[in-house]
């Protein structure tokens, strides 16, 4: 069977859910996993998106901030939320596929809303920054913990980290602008590889290739200029490696009508 899952922080799923209907109707995703939801739980247009084909439905969310949600068409036999530095901040979620999703059961996806971090890249001036870096340590130590990998898993999510030269439009001029800098890469890469994950994108595309997934609001030419980074990731187990089939970045979502600055990101699988 094929497995399609999409990525996309999407920036207030209420605001933009004609948005999500779009990509659904475009890319037919099998599981949607979306960041910054911004939205409490009991404000979850749970309703509207089941209407778009979507029955199984986990979300964490909060009032104004963060927040997660996973949609599939397969249903999933658990769900967790973690919490990570003190805050329950909605910023994670996990379903693992039941019995009744055929090749994909036993399939774990962790979707993630890593935190931005403000713009000064110094934790003792800028709090915001003290707190991704205090989080990156703590996904560093639920990952010797957990061993997500031991079993098929896929995390995907917003990371808000651009690990590679490649993965910024100007290596050297974001080198001091959170995001890219070289403490926020390499405490991710040493996440990644003590999880034992393999970034998808890049399996397929393999760097130096340029690949962006965000544009800043900032830009009103942002396709022409495409100084863009690669915050938006999906990460495979390495028994699904051998399954990977396509990665797209739907970057024309970017140029839809009041956007998201972030694209859906989608890979596909052959189980």
């Amino acid at each position: 069977m094929k497995l399609s899952v999409t990525s996309w922080n999407i920036n207030s799923v209420r605001l933009r859910i004609d948005h999500v209907a779009r990509h659904i109707a475009e890319a037919q995703p099998d599981v949607i996993c979306l960041q910054e939801t911004k939205c409490p739980n009991d404000r979850f247009p749970l309703k509207a998106l089941k209407a778009l084909g979507y029955e199984h439905i986990a979300f964490h969310g909060q009032k104004g901030y963060h927040g997660v949600a996973t949609l599939s068409r397969l249903p999933f036999s658990t769900t967790e939320s973690m919490s990570f530095c003190g805050k329950d901040d909605a910023r994670h979620l996990a379903v693992t596929f039941g019995p009744g999703a055929g090749a994909a059961s036993g399939i774990t996806v962790h979707n993630y809303y890593v935190p931005a971090g403000g713009d000064i890249p110094d934790p003792d001036l800028n709090p915001r920054f003290a707190h991704k870096l205090a989080f990156l340590d703590e996904l560093l130590q639920w990952s010797d913990r957990a061993k997500p990998t031991a079993a098929p898993s896929i995390l995907v999510g917003d990371l808000n980290i651009a690990p590679y030269e490649s993965d910024v439009w100007n290596h050297k001029a974001l080198l001091n602008v959170v995001s890219h800098t070289p403490i926020e890469t390499t405490r991710m890469e040493e996440w990644r590889q003590a999880a034992g994950y393999v970034d998808a994108i890049r399996h397929l595309t393999p760097v130096p290739e340029p690949v962006f997934t965000w544009w800043s609001y900032r830009s009103p030419d942002w396709a022409a200029a495409n100084k863009g980074r690669r915050l938006d990731h999906v990460w495979l187990a390495p028994s699904l490696v051998p399954t990977l089939k396509e990665a797209n970045i739907g970057k024309a979502a970017r140029g839809w009508e009041r956007p998201s600055d972030h694209a859906p990101v989608t890979v596909t699988l052959e189980l």
